[in-house]
């Protein structure tokens, strides 16, 4: 039972047997419609003109005679529905996920009033396994080759481009100083022309087969470059056409790198004095990459076989519609905060937002049952948030976006902060649980 108003009412859900959803039954009490009935009179009062009477003061009486006291009973269950809505649905625990469709069942003087509520709800959820999950075996070893590309990567980004002699051939990984012209069908194209573009040959950064035919060519050079454009280019005019590009080369600049010794280690981190301090500092980060994505890896697989494992209704479409717009938001805000609207994004891309709609809504069902799974896990393994963890999300959320702590509460609501908490409890309950296995194990076992 719940109590509106200071009387008792009850409620009564009966899901449907196929679906993730069914009917909710309530009653609004005499004493709730007929506070409902006084707050709507004294608004539309304001609004008629009596005769005899000022405008805004006919009395209850007068009006109840003239007009009938159930012409005031529509704008009365506005204002009584959504506090006895929302009491029906915490009495029987149930959890909408979309706006419900309400009927009115009776609406009788002096009685109370029975409604209908057709509610999609979230899908029940059947755990199966979610301990102990068997995932593939993730290697975090750091070796010595590992760290040598690392420092081969910094010393790439500290060489230098010196120019080659006129007699000397490019390369790949020379850069080359060019102009270009190019034509399909003998026909000039947008995008086709530069004039000194620089061109790291074997970076692939212009069409297929392009630099390659640049390779051996020297200084003052003109080359005709051939190539066709892939079927899946961006411009689709250009799609599978063979192009012709009139090149001339104008110089040709090789990287010049930096000794490997203490010099190079404090150019490039000056928190160094030697280059094997810079190699501790290398392999150190290294493995701390290395743990963190066998940790991310275990995670994803564990999780994932919890969710394979689980028996889940079907998933309302509002369930999956909320989701998708909730990832568009965030991808969208997070090209934002790069300085890109969602306008100049759709234009660089090509792309329209149910473009980017269909690409979010066809993972949304992955998501949405992963997420049900977790929340399932947490009431299973009757997980908590305790206050002190509460104080110290927050702390870490203010830290990591430089906002004040009161602002961050101010933001979030103690029962958000608490279903997060109570969220990762159930992921890092999933993965520390998980048990990691062989490759070779794995084809034993079948």
């Amino acid at each position: 039972m719940i109590v509106i108003g200071g009387n008792k009412m009850s409620a009564k859900w009966e899901r449907d047997s196929d679906a993730s959803k069914g009917t909710l039954t309530f009653d609004i009490d005499v004493d709730t419609i007929k506070k409902g009935i006084d707050e709507a009179f004294v608004e539309t009062r304001k609004k008629i003109t009596v005769p005899g009477f000022r405008k805004g003061r006919v009395p209850r009486q007068i009006f109840n005679q003239m007009y009938g006291e159930e012409s005031l009973y529509q704008d009365a269950l506005n204002k009584v529905l959504p506090d006895a809505y929302s009491a029906a649905v915490k009495e029987t625990g149930i959890k909408p996920v979309d706006q419900p469709s309400i009927d009115i069942k009776s609406m009788e003087k002096g009685q109370p009033w029975t409604l209908t509520a057709e509610v999609a709800v979230e899908p029940e959820v059947k755990l199966g396994d979610y301990k102990g999950m068997e995932v593939p075996e993730q290697d975090t070893t750091v070796s010595d080759a590992d760290v040598d590309s690392e420092i081969e990567k910094k010393r790439q980004q500290q060489a230098e481009l010196v120019l080659k002699d006129e007699d000397q051939a490019a390369a790949n990984g020379d850069t080359v100083v060019i102009d270009y012209e190019g034509s399909v069908d003998g026909e000039k194209f947008d995008g086709g022309s530069a004039n000194n573009y620089s061109l790291e040959l074997g970076s692939g950064s212009f069409i297929p087969g392009f630099e390659d035919q640049l390779v051996g060519h020297k200084s003052g050079d003109d080359v005709d470059v051939k190539v066709t454009f892939p079927e899946d280019y961006h411009a689709k005019e250009l799609a599978g056409k063979d192009a012709l590009f009139k090149v001339k080369v104008h110089e040709i600049k090789e990287k010049q790198l930096p000794e490997l010794d203490d010099d190079f280690a404090k150019d490039v981190d000056e928190d160094v004095d030697t280059l094997d301090e810079l190699k501790d500092k290398t392999r150190k980060q290294l493995q701390e990459q290395k743990d963190n994505q066998a940790k991310g890896a275990i995670e994803d697989a564990a999780i994932e076989k919890a969710v394979a494992n689980a028996e889940i209704e079907d998933i309302p479409q509002a369930m999956l519609d909320e989701d998708t717009n909730r990832q568009m938001q965030q991808y969208l805000a997070g090209m934002q905060q790069q300085g890109i609207s969602p306008q100049m994004y759709f234009q660089i891309t090509g792309t329209k937002e149910d473009d980017l709609k269909k690409q979010f809504a066809n993972d949304a069902a992955q998501r949405v049952k992963t997420n049900l799974v977790l929340e399932a896990i947490v009431d299973d393994a009757k997980l908590e948030a305790s206050e002190d963890e509460i104080k110290d999300e927050i702390k870490d959320l203010a830290k990591q976006y430089g906002m004040e702590e009161d602002a961050v509460e101010k933001a979030l609501s103690k029962d958000m902060l608490s279903h997060d908490i109570k969220i990762k409890k159930a992921v890092d309950l999933v993965a520390d649980s998980a048990k990691q296995v062989k490759a070779d194990d794995k084809k034993a076992d079948k």
